[in-house]
């Protein structure tokens, strides 16, 4: 076989020694014999080391779906693919840039760009290390591989939970192409576009384009816009030169956009106090759409923006050496997103800005040398450099309303004690010094990450039937860090336990010398001074007891009604890094490994063991909550807590100044799996039984003001997944995929909410499931039709451990009565004529389900909660020609 046609078949994983174990239905298939007129689809073959192969004897659990699946079930990003495999999860967050991908109930990484994520996502080998660089439509798709687990071995970029690997159609010596045009409901429209063909006999070229375009499926009433729309395109160049039989080289450039209005938060929960705050803020009657939202029908009073522009290019050079060959991947990439968004989700004036700058460098170079020998022993080896740089600049500042906004949480918070105007009045500050339009937070940071990692896998097949493993990874990890954080927001940094003990103590003095001197009332200045020097030793006595009674009571709100405030104080002075104490730097380092067995009881049958580990570096929390650690910072105070701490012992103390984490520590994770994979012309199931944890889980959580990042002790889950498909009659297939999963915290004391040991992790459904068949007839004169339907299927299960709206830890009912149920039914039917066209019918979401995909703390509305609202019903048309 010539090496270009093993290439066509190969590239999983770029060459790299691993298969895939198929979603049924959904994989990439090599025709063969055919028995009673059925096709044995089963039948996969797949290159691993350059060694052909068939899927069964691959022991690695893959989920494949290939382009003709996606393009037959309308997959325009990754968000739907999780509804064809059921062990992923792909969440769209606050904004287009911001998607979280969960593999077997672990990821994280969107809403932080200090954050890598836990599922890695490479793109025709090259990695894309955030989620906007991820989340583009991609033209001509060829297959989309999810490895479940940690994989370490055989990439260079370590991941902890699982990957997600993309590979596009390489270019073609042959010239063909194809035009796809769309239209659906929210006036949606598609143009997908490719070309492909020699240039010489050595050389051939692709050129493949998008655009995608769609009214919002949600309506602002406030504005009278349309939200949730979409807006992006792309263009995909690629050369492929190959000058004889052992050298392939392939160049891809790439550049796509996306510029829209999302994502709306609908209100799920309001409290009456809030709402009439924001009533007397706005101005408005209705400043939300109270626990509404599925009408998709909400008040803000700017749009969101979402720019982002994501290009680069990489070169992959391919070289055979008989029985060696070897393989070099050289990429650069550049992501540069701006979003703002009112993140209030109110009518009101409350949030005028929250802004994030963000521009990302990444530059990747991975070499490797397999082998393809004929006796028992066969390797591969690489090397892998990764070096990334990251520029943030964020802004949060207050809207026109926010100061009558807070005027009258003022009010409520000390029970009437207070107004604004009254606070800046005690203090003797001008008024309308608090809570002023344009004043905020603003923060840049500046992040550099340099990775090496060697790694390898050895096969060694003792006996005809069995292969036995090892594989590894050493990853060395280095990241900078460092910030420039203002805050002007001048109520945050009032001290009031300070301020508020002063106050008491004055208060005291001044009742007690009025009380001594016979007064009516309070003593004034003049008085107290004159006493003072009357009876020195007396007033002595009278300034001690009020300090001690101020003391044991300014942290009472009935003594110090003060202390109500400091829910108010939403952006306190920020201690910006590296300091004295704390030096903006880590230094990780880390050996996985992979152990397998693999033994084919019979030619159909096969099973396999592995114990692997995997490895993800420390994150930095490159945002306003980003604050020095419990070990380094006692909070509170220093009138009450004069502890010392190696922050306040350099002077860094800064008023309100708490703790939380600038960073949070590596993950380390493991698993045990063991599976059976069985393939027959006809029928083919695969089953695998796994026990996964992650040490040190990178968990970031939404706390109403930003984002808490720390490291759970562990959190561990059991898991069954099943896959099968069975062909019962000429044309027909049928499968279905299901994943159980049995998460647990087996350790995380220091969440966000609490000490979440022992509970059950939010947003992993028990069980999930992607079924359906297809059934595809062909008329005697070549043309076919083809209809096809899946169900996706989420069990119900609770949305976030908890909320500040009800307090700590997931037993709060509060917390409990937030849960989701997915049941997402998807059709399309297909008639392809013999000169090309095919005309096609579609929907997604058919029998429109709802269901609310996350909850969180309203922004600035304590008690209050928001959430987003599933996509409703899609559907539509499509027309394409290839020729």
């Amino acid at each position: 076989m010539k090496f270009t046609e093993t290439r066509l078949k190969s590239i999983l994983l770029s060459g790299a020694a691993i298969g895939t174990l198929a979603i049924p239905g959904v994989a990439i298939a090599q025709e063969a014999d055919q028995d009673a007129g059925f096709t044995d689809s089963n039948v996969i073959i797949v290159t691993a080391s350059k060694r052909e192969t068939t899927l069964q004897e691959i022991p690695i659990a893959v989920s494949v779906t290939s382009g003709e699946d996606i393009e037959n079930a309308q997959v325009r990003d990754l968000i739907d693919l999780q509804t064809l495999v059921p062990s992923l999860r792909v969440s769209q967050l606050q904004s287009s840039a911001n998607t979280n991908f969960i593999i077997r109930g672990f990821g994280n990484g969107a809403n932080n760009p200090g954050i890598e994520p836990s599922v890695g996502v490479f793109i025709d080998g090259v990695y894309r290390s955030r989620s906007a660089a991820q989340i583009g439509d991609l033209p001509n798709i060829q297959r989309v591989e999810v490895l479940r687990g940690p994989q370490s071995t055989l990439f260079g970029k370590n991941a902890s939970a699982g990957i997600i690997s993309i590979i596009t159609e390489r270019p073609q010596f042959q010239f063909g192409g194809s035009v796809e045009a769309t239209y659906g409901n929210f006036n949606a429209r598609i143009l997908k576009a490719d070309i492909t063909g020699p240039i010489s006999d050595t050389l051939a070229f692709s050129i493949a384009g998008n655009i995608n375009k769609r009214d919002g499926y949600a309506r602002d009433l406030n504005l009278g816009i349309d939200f949730n729309d979409r807006d992006r395109w792309g263009v995909r160049g690629q050369l492929l030169w190959e000058p004889n039989s052992d050298l392939s080289v392939r160049i891809i450039g790439d550049y796509d956009k996306i510029d829209e209005n999302c994502c709306i938060a609908a209100n799920i929960r309001s409290v009456p106090g809030i709402f009439g705050a924001l009533q007397l803020a706005s101005g408005d009657p209705r400043p939300i759409e109270p626990q509404s939202p599925f009408s998709y029908e909400v008040r803000n009073n700017f749009p969101s923006i979402n720019k982002i522009e994501n290009y680069g290019g990489s070169l992959q050079a391919d070289y055979s050496l008989g029985a060696v060959s070897l393989t070099g991947i050289t990429a650069y990439r550049e992501v540069r997103s701006f979003t703002d968004q009112d993140s209030d989700f109110t009518s009101a004036d409350l949030i005028g800005q929250n802004s994030a700058d963000t521009a990302i460098k990444t530059f990747t170079q991975e070499v490797r040398i397999a082998s393809d020998f004929d006796g028992p022993l066969n390797f591969l080896l690489g090397g892998y450099y990764f070096n990334e740089k990251i520029n943030v600049d964020n802004g949060l500042a207050f809207g026109g309303d926010f100061r009558t906004y807070a005027n009258a949480l003022i009010g409520a918070a000390s029970g009437g004690a207070f107004s604004a105007p009254a606070v800046e009045a005690q203090l003797g500050v001008p008024q309308g010094t608090f809570f002023q339009q344009g004043q905020g937070l603003f923060d840049s940071y500046d992040y550099k990450n340099n990775s090496y990692s060697a790694f390898g896998q050895i096969d060694f097949k003792p006996l005809d039937r069995l292969t036995l493993t090892f594989g590894f990874n050493y990853t060395k990890d280095k990241k900078r860090v460092s910030s420039n954080a203002v805050s002007t927001d001048p109520f945050s940094a009032l001290d009031f336990v300070a301020i508020g003990n002063t106050l008491i103590t004055q208060q005291g003095i001044a009742t007690t010398v009025g009380q001594a001197l016979g007064l009516p009332g309070l003593a004034n200045a003049a008085q107290i001074g004159a006493f003072a020097a009357a009876q020195p030793a007396l007033f002595g006595q009278i300034q001690a007891g009020s300090a001690a009674f101020a003391q044991a009571n300014n942290l009472n709100p009935a003594v110090n009604p003060l202390i109500g405030l400091q829910s108010l104080q939403f952006l306190p002075p920020f201690l910006n890094f590296p300091n004295a104490v704390e030096d903006g730097r880590t230094n990780d380092d880390d050996f996985a490994y992979t152990i397998r067995a693999n033994y084919e009881i019979t030619d159909n049958v096969n099973i396999y063991a592995t114990y692997a580990t995997g490895f993800k570096a420390s994150s930095f929390n490159l945002g306003r909550d980003s604050r020095p650690s419990a070990a380094v910072f006692i909070p509170g105070s220093p009138v009450n807590n004069p502890a010392a701490s190696p922050i306040r012992d350099a002077g860094l103390a800064l008023p309100n100044l708490t703790t939380g984490s600038r960073f949070a520590g590596p993950e380390n994770s493991e698993v045990y799996e063991a599976g059976l994979k069985a393939q027959w012309p006809l029928v083919a199931f695969n089953l695998a039984v796994f026990k996964q944890s992650i040490k040190g889980f990178q968990s970031n959580i939404f706390t109403g003001t930003g984002f808490a990042l720390a490291n759970a002790g562990e959190q561990s889950t059991f898991g069954i997944e099943f896959d099968g498909t069975v062909q019962p009659a000429p044309g027909v297939n049928i499968f279905v995929a299901m994943t159980y999963l049995d998460p647990t915290y087996d350790s995380f004391v220091n969440s966000a909410f609490g000490d979440l040991s022992g509970t059950t992790p939010a947003g992993i459904p028990a069980l999930s499931a992607s079924m359906g068949g297809s059934y595809t007839h062909e008329f005697a004169n070549g043309m076919t039709w083809s209809v096809r339907g899946d169900y996706a299927y989420e069990s119900r299960v609770q949305i976030i451990e908890g909320l500040n709206a009800f307090g700590p830890g997931n037993q709060q009912a509060g917390a409990r009565e937030f849960t989701r149920e997915v049941n997402l039914v998807n059709a399309s039917t297909t008639l392809e004529l013999t000169n090309g066209l095919a005309v096609s019918l579609w929907a997604r979401n058919l029998l429109d389900a709802q269901y609310i995909t996350t909850v969180f703390d309203s922004v600035a509305q304590s008690g209050s909660v928001s959430g987003y609202p599933n996509q409703p019903r899609t559907y539509g048309g499509s027309v394409r020609f290839k020729f």
